[in-house]
């Protein structure tokens, strides 16, 4: 009789500048001036080892979001910055969001191989598609590709990158001194690939990396985001607002896997959540006041206007949304538009009450409480089928993260729900998932 190991929380780390509130950068707790500083994010990182998290996270984009007047904005290009973090760390998982609309195949299998050798095998890649105008500016368009043409290429993108990673077979590095042979060249493969999008000759010039490849980490909650994910991604970072929201999209996107020949354990989903911590919850209540009271209303306005695909300047901050565009017709962010939306109709909100509402989280959830309230929120949505895990979006770095890690994390280990010591060295390890067998050697078996 074999007994089955308890099934226990993953824990990701988002970590933004300053913090995640867009009036982080105000509040004494954030130290804003550090945000080009490598010693700050090593620190962050080390934090987070120290709380036994799985990852940390960059998200990423090719353009400055946001008005740089009003928030602690640009910094680090996070494969840069987490082969600076890999040095100063020895587990915890180095997770970086690279586009496919603005990259090429080649180039980004390369680097991510590099930090996976580098790192000892804690390498993740966040994929996206990019979803703004200005970031096609910045690389020779006047318009974004369209939404179902990102993810056409993002499609073949992934598979190239695959077949680089698995260029090299596990054994192919012989190191014969004698015989004067370093590589078997038999188990060197070429990719050989012409597509829609990409001609690629191939092999890599990376030798295959500790993890075979990368964690695929994915972010899109649209029909085409869903669809994605459950063809390619290990991890999901989503967002939901209420736990019956996070398990229609669990039971959603995990339905899906079969048709790819994948089992529900093969992708984990990690709703993201902005946790307020206090020692009581008037206290935690506070700084949520604290925070909201500290935000320029301009900047907010600009931002949901980004969301929603809508020019909101000059409209009465205590009056509601204006009527809004068809989900079909946003070639951006679909599915965060649709929750913004939604989230102002389902509560009635003017703009003011919507602006502070997303200051913490930008449509992920926030909520303010004690420790033991966090840890119970967590809880529940992690054993009532909405969450494997969580995407930890500290409103405040880098004390709400030091708050998580050493109030929270305590209380879900105590409860059996999370890890008291790393038991593997790699990000795979971490997640619980396998390592990838080289497409070449399981031919080779299968023949």
């Amino acid at each position: 009789m074999t007994t089955q190991t308890p099934r226990t929380l993953r824990l990701n780390a988002f970590l933004m500048n300053a913090g995640h509130h867009d009036a982080a950068w105000r509040h004494p707790r954030s130290t804003p001036e550090r945000i080009t500083d490598l010693s700050y994010f090593q620190e962050l990182a080390r934090i987070a080892e120290r709380g036994r998290l799985d990852s940390i996270f960059f998200a990423d984009g090719v353009a400055l979001w946001g008005k740089a007047r009003h928030n602690a904005l640009g910094g680090f290009e996070p494969l840069t910055l987490l082969s600076a973090i890999a040095a100063v760390t020895e587990h915890i998982g180095l997770i970086a969001t690279v586009s496919t609309t603005f990259n090429e195949p080649y180039n980004l299998a390369r680097k991510f191989a590099s930090l996976d050798h580098i790192s000892g095998g804690r390498a993740g890649w966040n994929i996206v598609t990019s979803g703004t105008v200005d970031e096609a500016r910045n690389f020779n368009r006047d318009e974004h590709l369209e939404h179902a043409v990102r993810y056409e290429r993002a499609r073949e993108f992934v598979d190239v990158a695959v077949k680089l990673w698995d260029s090299w077979e596990d054994d192919a590095i012989v190191l014969d001194r004698e015989a004067g042979v370093y590589a078997d060249t038999g188990k060197l493969h070429p990719v050989a690939h012409r597509g829609a999008h990409f001609k690629v000759a191939g092999p890599l010039n990376v030798p295959r990396s500790p993890q075979g490849r990368p964690l695929l980490v994915q972010a899109g909650s649209s029909e085409d985001g869903k669809e994605f994910a459950a063809q390619y991604a290990e991890a999901v970072f989503t967002a939901q607002q209420t736990l019956a929201d996070g398990q229609t999209f669990y039971k959603d996107l995990k339905s899906r896997l079969a048709r790819y020949g994948r089992a529900e354990d093969d992708l984990l989903v990690l709703p993201g959540i902005a946790p307020v911590i206090g020692s009581t919850e008037a206290e935690a209540r506070r700084l949520e006041q604290e925070l909201t009271d500290l935000q320029v209303p301009e900047y907010g306005l600009a931002q949901l206007s980004g969301m929603l695909g809508v020019d909101l300047t000059g409209l009465p901050l205590d009056g509601p949304l204006p009527d809004l565009p068809e989900e079909r017709d946003i070639n951006g962010n679909k599915s965060r538009f649709t929750l913004v939306a939604e989230l102002a109709r389902r509560e009635e909100l003017t703009l003011r009450e919507l602006v502070a509402r997303l200051g913490a989280g930008r449509g992920h959830r926030v909520f303010a409480g004690t420790p033991e309230q966090i840890a119970d929120q967590l809880q529940e949505w992690f054993e009532h089928g909405a969450a494997d895990g969580f995407n930890v979006m500290a409103p405040v770095l880098p004390g709400g993260l030091a708050d998580f890690v050493d109030q929270v994390v305590p209380i879900l280990q105590a409860r059996g729900l999370f890890r008291t010591e790393y038991s593997g060295r790699t990000l795979r390890e971490h997640y619980g998932l396998p390592r990838p067998a080289n497409r070449w050697a399981r031919q080779r078996e299968t023949a």
